[in-house]
């Protein structure tokens, strides 16, 4: 249906206050803009009225997605034990633990002006912030807005699908996020971006000089990272009962810092060793005529 205007004659538009005069100004009431902010409180405003910072409207990572949306599948068997594998060695020498964050395939929101837009890295690495102990406290997704800090690394395992935004070859759509490449260099400026192929084996590291991702020679397939103390190479063994190439962490001696069941035989070891000395020293004991159970009384 059409809008009507309906004509008004001249005579009809009377000022209200013909009909509404004012209040005195004895008795007109003051609003918050004619008192100085310091008087504010004295009206005892609801909170909901005070202003807040930008960052406290800003939705967290319970307000947004932690899962993929608009794509399907998960992480498969590789991309889950490869970033096992750089998680159990990634032991930076100079960072507390605790304060060192690592995760993979994990949404990573980067721009608070489009807060829906966000990177999911195969995996990553982030200095200088808490790395929560309590199940209720951990993160559904990272929000760099509200953590303050922009990952140190990011790592990406290459497949047919993402090869070419991995690498930084496509270009962005109109009135679409930026790609992967653009985010990682141009707006988190991320310092280090590991690109690794397990179908030809090639490890590829781009560091961040000045605006631009430079890419690094490598020989022999290793990095070190002086800011760190830690060094990042391709490994030939066994990890979780799958043989093959990986890429893991090793010290300043270049030695590989061991995953968890590397670590649990060793520990496994030094008890059967503590146990031999044990019974060798009994034995001792015994050839001597001494009771090894009395040094324990």
């Amino acid at each position: 249906m059409k809008d009507t205007i309906v004509p008004v004659s001249s005579h009809h538009l009377m000022p209200m206050y013909q009909t509404n005069p004012p209040l005195p100004p004895s008795e007109t009431m003051p609003t918050m803009y004619d008192l100085p902010s310091e008087e504010l409180d004295d009206f005892n405003l609801p909170e909901e009225f005070h202003p807040k910072s930008p960052l406290e409207t800003m939705p967290t990572m319970y307000d947004l997605p932690s899962e993929l949306v608009g794509e399907s599948g998960l992480p498969d068997e590789f991309h889950r034990i490869q970033a096992d594998a750089l998680t159990q060695t990634c032991q930076p020498a100079n960072h507390p633990l605790d304060q060192v964050f690592i995760a993979s395939d994990l949404n990573l929101y980067y721009d608070p002006r489009h807060p829906q837009w966000y990177k999911r890295p195969d995996w990553f690495l982030v200095l200088g912030v808490s790395r929560f102990t309590q199940q209720e406290d951990l993160r559904l997704s990272y929000l760099v807005w509200q953590e303050g800090i922009a990952p140190f690394m990011v790592v990406e395992l290459l497949s047919p699908t993402t090869e070419q935004e991995d690498l930084g070859q496509t270009l962005r759509e109109v009135n679409k996020p930026p790609t992967k490449w653009q985010v990682y260099e141009q707006i988190l400026r991320i310092p280090y971006y590991v690109i690794f192929d397990r179908y030809t084996n090639r490890l590829r590291v781009f560091r961040l000089e000045a605006t631009r991702y430079q890419e690094l020679s490598l020989p022999d397939s290793r990095l070190w990272l002086a800011e760190v103390q830690l060094g990042l190479g391709i490994w030939q063994g066994a990890f979780e009962g799958t043989t093959g190439l990986w890429l893991r962490w090793y010290d300043a001696n270049g030695e590989w810092f061991p995953t968890y069941q590397e670590e649990a035989a060793k520990e496994r070891l030094r008890a059967q060793r503590a146990e031999l000395k044990a019974a060798q020293l009994a034995e001792k004991l015994r050839s001597l005529g001494l009771d090894p159970d009395s040094f324990d009384r």
